[in-house]
């Protein structure tokens, strides 16, 4: 399941160094038993939001095992259940989630698989009976209906999220005006049946996650011109975008195929998703994205993000959840890739200031001991994806470009189709960096010791002295790199301005402080470390970037008061922090307390203007304020100021443009 993807405007779902071993030590739950194939048949009818199952699932016990549990979504319930013998058994619902425990007629030894089939049916209407409180993961509904994996609504083993691979042979019951896309090995005719019904029926016979169907009222697939492999589905309503859509998500395939190599399926599907669910997912062969992202120019990266799933999920996938940093973290920094490649350095610098501020705001606890929390909570979704990226980030660094890539690609290439562990990526970057001229592995384990099993992250200070050589030689400049972890060691960059042409070296680093020297024609200006953002590091500017994103994710949480809190914190490290002040103006609209918003977004556009966006959205912020409290023609001038600015980030000159058309209307509370 992907993520909703930072703007300016969405929530941000977001010390000491922990020692080599502890990644066998992490407190997440052992698994008694894997699913390894499902046999599913399925009604859905979306005229009475129901769901009517009988589903065979085939069990491996991983331990003796007399009791299995399993997850099935809170709206379904079970009316029959018996195991391959045929003998009924009495599953147990735990009320306090999708979790159903089943005692088993007699033991089930280690190693020895069995069969069980349920019967079950139910009423999916969306969030209230979800796995995952307050996102809609399983809805049956008119005109599209979602059946994520990651809804549950067919059982699976459990732990076992996004880790135990399966087979599955479905076969679906739809409406004739409805379609359903899957995931299937071969591509097979859907077949008229009785009752004005359609069957459709999918197959996938490799281990992977093939189990969710998005259904709707889609219009005939759109192919991406002269690439037929490349498919939109979409309902009328976002019709006019989808060739364009399907035109960048073709160009995005092919840009990954090239770097990672082929995928495991050539064909990929593109589907629209309901507005109001989760804004993207994935499975083999789909991309889906919410209908309200498809086509908006600001959505190219969350495409990018769950089309890199295909590879970085699907082929691969974690082998626990305290590896999951390894598939979400590499689709991030695919994202990223793709963002400079079309986009430039610039953007993509930014782009990385934004995730180093992301994988500092929760960087309590080690990337591999975060199996034991839940897989959306903020703190797994920001340290797996955000700092799972920074760790690539940096590998590239260490690696250089082509050797990175030839990297990546070996992880592919070796755990295709399995599970893929945090020691197997220690494993294969260090067989990458042997060469001729070396003849041996390099150590990475610490580098991996510091960013997989530590936390926290260096804050360089560079103090140097410059002296004259003689004979018109030029000039030798002896500095040091401190740093406040005392075992850090990695190669940092230094960039050198002097009154002649700027100079790049690289630094070992080892330790609180280490010692440098180096020679330049021109007299040295000024030294910058890290200049090109390689190293997960702290500042003072990421600092007040980390408590905005804590005071976001506290105001998502509906706590306000602890949001202002971050927000003053930000403030108390930069008073002049634009980002602070317009995040204080938010809270203080969602109050109602316009003279104090109005304040707080004049604040914002007096600060240090970072980032650009808080310039145009300020404005329009200041526009709703005045139509609000009905000063039409100030509020105008406003939105004559935000499209001025000529920045369309999130769409937001497009916002200005319709309030100078009709005035801003305060939403209605629901009683």
């Amino acid at each position: 399941m992907n993520r909703i993807l930072r703007s300016p405007l969405a929530h941000i779902s977001l010390c000491m160094l922990v020692l080599y071993s502890s990644r066998l030590l992490a407190a997440s739950v052992r698994a008694q038993v894997q699913a390894t194939g499902y046999v599913i048949n399925a009604d859905v009818d979306p005229a009475t939001n129901k769901l009517t199952a009988t589903v065979a699932v085939t069990l491996t016990a991983l331990e003796d095992v007399s009791q299995i549990t399993l997850e099935l979504n809170n709206g379904l319930q079970i009316s029959k259940l018996v195991d391959a013998a045929q003998h009924a058994l009495t599953p147990e619902r735990l009320t306090t989630n999708s979790t159903v425990r089943i005692p088993l007629a007699s033991q089930l030894a280690k190693g020895s698989s069995t069969t069980l089939t349920f019967d079950y049916s139910g009423t999916l209407t969306g969030s209230d009976t979800s796995p995952v409180e307050g996102i809609k993961l399983a809805a049956v509904a008119d005109p599209v209906s979602i059946l994520l994996y990651a809804g549950r609504w067919f059982p699976l083993a459990t732990p076992g999220l996004f880790t135990n691979r399966f087979t599955a042979e479905m076969h679906i019951h739809v409406p004739s005006e409805y379609r359903v896309v899957g995931s299937t090995t071969t591509e097979s005719t859907p077949k008229s049946i009785a009752g004005n019904r359609t069957e459709y029926n999918f197959n996938w016979t490799k281990p992977g996650f093939p189990g969710t169907l998005i259904i709707g009222k889609f219009l005939a697939p759109i192919s991406a011109p002269g690439i037929p492999n490349v498919r939109i589905w979409v309902t009328e309503k976002h019709k006019s975008p989808a060739s364009g859509y399907a035109e960048t998500a073709a160009e995005q395939f092919e840009y990954f195929s090239s770097i990672f190599g082929q995928p495991e399926s050539g064909r990929l599907n593109i589907v629209e998703l309901p507005d109001d669910a989760v804004s993207a997912a994935w499975a083999p062969q789909i991309a889906a994205i919410a209908g309200n992202r498809i086509g908006d120019k600001n959505s190219r990266r969350l495409l990018a993000n769950t089309i890199a799933h295909q590879w970085w999920g699907s082929e691969v996938s974690p082998a626990t959840l305290n590896d999951a940093w390894i598939t979400n973290g590499m689709s991030r920094y695919s994202e990223l890739m793709y963002l400079e490649e079309t986009a430039g350095k610039t953007s993509f610098q930014n782009a990385i200031t934004d995730e180093s501020a992301a994988a500092l705001a929760y960087d309590t606890e080690p990337l591999t001991t975060l199996g034991r929390l839940d897989y959306f909570s903020p703190q797994f979704q920001n340290m797996t994806i955000e700092k799972g990226a920074m760790v690539f980030h940096m590998l590239r660094w260490e690696m250089g470009d082509e050797v990175f890539k030839k990297f990546l690609r070996g992880l592919l290439s070796q755990y295709t189709d399995k599970g893929i562990r945090s020691s197997n990526v220690e494993t294969v970057a260090e067989a990458q960096l042997v060469t001729p001229a070396n003849g041996s592995a390099p150590n990475l384990q610490a580098f991996f010791a510091q960013w997989l099993d530590g936390t926290g992250a260096p804050q360089f200070h560079n103090k140097f002295t410059v002296y004259r050589l003689g004979n018109n030689k030029g000039f030798r400049t002896v500095g040091s790199i401190d740093q406040d972890l005392d075992l850090f060691r990695m190669p940092v960059a230094l960039r050198i301005e002097t009154d002649g042409k700027t100079e790049l070296r690289r630094v070992d680093v080892s330790g609180s402080e280490s010692q440098y020297t180096i020679e330049t024609f021109g007299r040295p200006r000024r030294i910058n470390i890290d200049p090109d953002n390689w190293l997960l590091k702290s500042t003072p500017d990421l600092a007040v970037r980390v408590a905005v994103l804590r005071g976001q994710n506290q105001a998502a949480q509906g706590d306000l008061m602890a949001a202002l809190g971050e927000y003053q914190k930000a403030l108390d490290i930069n008073k002049t922090s634009s980002l602070a002040n317009y995040r204080i103006g938010e809270i203080f609209f969602t109050q109602r307390n316009y003279q104090s918003s109005a304040n707080s977004f004049r604040d914002a556009l007096r600060g240090d203007g970072d980032p650009k966006w808080v310039e145009v959205w300020s404005h329009i912020q200041l526009g709703r304020i005045f139509d609000v409290t009905g000063q039409r023609d100030r509020a105008v001038n406003e939105y004559r100021l935000a499209v001025q600015t000529n920045d369309n980030t999130q769409g937001a000159v497009n916002e200005a443009r319709a309030l100078m058309q009709k005035p801003y209307q305060r939403p209605r509370e629901e009683n």
